[in-house]
């Protein structure tokens, strides 16, 4: 993930209280060992799983839904599903607004995200990211044909790819434009007839008192100080995943129309999620 765009209003500093601090701390030590406890467990299973199932995980997200579920709770955000994850072979997107996805988008459904290759030598989050299964990409054309091919085999045996078309995260205020790009792949002859595409919405509440840009992770923002602001945050906030109808592939006649169409949606149940923003 890669923090790059940015607001002509810079975010606000949040000042942690002592009790804030106590509070960050207990919820740090539990959250570390549930995150790295279950990164373990993951490594071990799969060291079993791998070479009876091949691509097929047919145990290791069982455990990250665990993981990823527990987390909110731990950060007390709590999480709402709006609609259901197709069934079937076929790829998500959805809009990005923080590192907080993760998890609310790993909870209700196995996913695997697809990512920019830098993120695989991230400290904690690539070790992570890797034993999840994430597919990390190089935004690089001499490179799409071996991409494609490799989204094939990840779809056909049965995979729920993640992509976020915006490429950025933002304030959560917004919808950016979807790059169309990746979803070329889906056009591929072997895949064109067989998958469909859920557009899903992710929509964050702040805890009362807060302003609404407050799980946003944008810009320059570290990583650090996010997740020590929320981790210190008492009243908690809340997560929406709505997952929308499901678009065939075949109905489209290129990339662009589908990705205006997802990306149309996406806006659509973002700004009836945070009606106060349908002014912007």
């Amino acid at each position: 993930m890669t923090t790059s765009w940015e607001s002509e209003t810079p975010p606000t500093e949040v000042k942690i209280t002592p009790l804030g601090w106590l509070r960050a701390f207990l919820r740090a030590v539990p959250l570390v060992i549930l995150v790295f406890g279950g990164l373990l467990i993951l490594i071990l299973t799969r060291l079993v799983e791998q070479p009876i199932h091949g691509l097929h995980r047919p145990y290791t997200p069982h455990i990250t839904q665990f993981v990823c579920r527990w987390s909110l709770r731990i950060l007390g955000i709590r999480h709402r599903v709006t609609g259901a994850p197709m069934e079937g072979r076929g790829a998500v997107v959805a809009n990005h607004s923080s590192w907080l996805d993760i998890f609310a988008l790993n909870v209700a459904k196995r996913i695997y995200f697809v990512s920019k290759s830098e993120v695989a030598r991230w400290p904690g989050i690539g070790w992570l990211a890797k034993a999840t299964g994430t597919v990390f990409i190089e935004r690089n054309p001499a490179r799409a044909r071996e991409q494609t091919a490799l989204f094939q085999q990840r779809l056909l045996a049965g995979h729920k790819l993640l992509f976020f078309p915006e490429g950025t995260s933002t304030d959560g205020l917004r919808v950016l434009p979807f790059k169309t790009t990746l979803f070329q792949s889906f056009y591929a002859p072997e895949l064109r007839d067989m998958i469909a595409v859920q557009p899903v919405t992710v929509v964050y509440h702040a805890p009362p008192g807060k302003e609404t840009r407050f799980f946003g992770w944008w810009g320059d923002m570290d990583f650090g100080s996010h997740c020590l602001a929320t981790l210190a945050e008492g009243s908690g906030g809340q997560v929406d995943v709505i997952y929308h109808a499901p678009l065939a592939v075949a109905d489209f006649p290129n990339r662009k129309a589908l990705a205006k169409t997802c990306e149309d949606i996406v806006r659509k149940g973002h700004t009836e999620a945070l009606p106060e923003l349908q002014s912007m």
